[in-house]
């Protein structure tokens, strides 16, 4: 008996040890965390991205941002705001808080990780946060090794990445820049989307981005979805 309550001392004591941990988040260990969820939210106000802006997110009702227009049914009817106790379950298990929302995404279980996330967060997403804090925690390098352009303004580019002509013939499209040269894609390994935010390219002036690993993929992107079949010329 004696053996059994000196083992859940021991245990009660290292459960209150790790949740003290826990209690105190470490900002940079959160900002490096954040570059896993910089691919899909920004840290500056109303930059949608996949999932909504981050900017003063704390206080804030679930659901309720109203330049995103993306949120899942499940999520919009939540009633849940956000404070330190609902985003720590939220990052946790989203599935667990929002049955039924959409997000991608698992949860970090270690208690410690969660604690260092919200530490930056609740930093950085306030108003009159550093960019230089947001776009370094943000992004790092990831957004660009993605291809994605996330981090990029798209209305200020070298020549190599500004679409001069597109063509398709069979399934090969052949892509012209704005410095002479050409490439061809497969049809299925060049995406084609929009950009209609500040940091989207300028009308009828396309950016080309690579996406991929292997230099063999890219995006094309417009500033609005009505440029795309008139920019493209079927020619063989």
């Amino acid at each position: 008996m004696r053996i059994l309550i000196a083992l859940i001392a021991i245990s009660s004591v290292l459960i209150g040890t790790e949740l003290a941990e826990a209690a105190n988040g470490d900002i940079s260990r959160g900002q490096r965390l954040f570059q896993a969820c910089s691919a899909c939210h920004s840290l500056q106000s109303n930059r949608n991205m996949t999932g909504p802006s981050l900017a003063n997110v704390w206080n804030r009702k679930a659901g309720s941002l109203p330049s995103f227009s993306r949120y899942s049914d499940a999520l919009k009817s939540a009633n849940i705001e956000w404070n330190d106790k609902t985003l720590d379950a939220w990052i946790k298990d989203p599935q667990h808080v929002v049955p039924g929302n959409e997000m991608t995404f698992a949860g970090i279980k270690n208690p410690q990780q969660r604690a260092d996330l919200l530490a930056f967060l609740k930093q950085a997403t306030q108003p009159g946060a550093s960019h230089a804090v947001q776009q370094d925690g943000a992004m790092g390098g990831m957004g660009k090794m993605m291809g994605g352009g996330q981090d990029a303004d798209l209305k200020k580019l070298d020549s190599a990445q500004r679409v001069r002509s597109v063509t398709y013939c069979k399934d090969t499209y052949t892509v012209t820049t704005a410095n002479g040269k050409t490439r061809k894609f497969w049809e299925r390994n060049l995406r084609l989307k929009t950009d209609s935010s500040d940091r989207g390219p300028e009308k009828s002036a396309p950016a080309l981005l690579p996406a991929g690993m292997m230099g063999d993929r890219a995006d094309i992107i417009f500033a609005d979805p009505r440029e795309i079949s008139p920019f493209i010329a079927a020619k063989c």
